[in-house]
């Protein structure tokens, strides 16, 4: 658990009440990582949420290395040779991991520390089971995390952009 206060801070928090922040702050936990921490990688089960206190996080796309030549049977066992893409740095503030909090719940993208971090971690499990109880909360918290979606589109467009000039 973390002080409400903490969250009250963040402009994603707006809008929820003193009860909801309650809520968020009893199923949050502050953890602290190393660069170069991946807090989830794509296509992994997403469990978690989070807020950043402190430092940044880049959300990655793992692809294929140009450069190598892919045998047939790594292709169909997806055991390509790759490399991280960076299409978005996320800092104080931002939030992450929103794949947790929408179903099927699986990572759309990777999250790497590219600094030390602080981070507020949020269980989904236990938030999606809060939302069940008080579906404004719910209703709330989905058009916040669509906010962050319509952003990393924004992002990911932008970033493929550059690669074709």
């Amino acid at each position: 658990m973390i002080s409400p206060e903490v969250l009250r801070r963040y402009p994603f928090f707006s809008r929820l009440s003193i009860d909801q922040i309650s809520i968020l702050a009893q199923l949050a936990t502050e953890n602290t990582v190393d660069t170069e921490h991946f807090f989830f990688r794509e296509d992994e089960k997403s469990a978690h949420f989070y807020l950043i206190l402190e430092g940044a996080v880049a959300i990655v796309f793992e692809l294929p290395e140009r450069d190598v030549e892919h045998k047939i049977s790594e292709q169909f066992t997806r055991k390509l040779k790759t490399r991280d893409v960076v299409v978005s740095t996320v800092g104080p503030g931002n939030v992450f991991g929103w794949s947790g909090l929408v179903p099927p719940h699986k990572a759309t993208a990777g999250a790497k520390a590219v600094t030390p971090c602080r981070v507020v971690s949020f269980d989904c499990k236990k938030l999606m089971d809060e939302f069940d109880k008080d579906c404004a909360f719910g209703y709330l918290m989905t058009q916040k995390a669509a906010q962050v979606i319509s952003e990393r589109l924004r992002d990911v467009r932008i970033e493929s952009l550059s690669t074709i000039a």
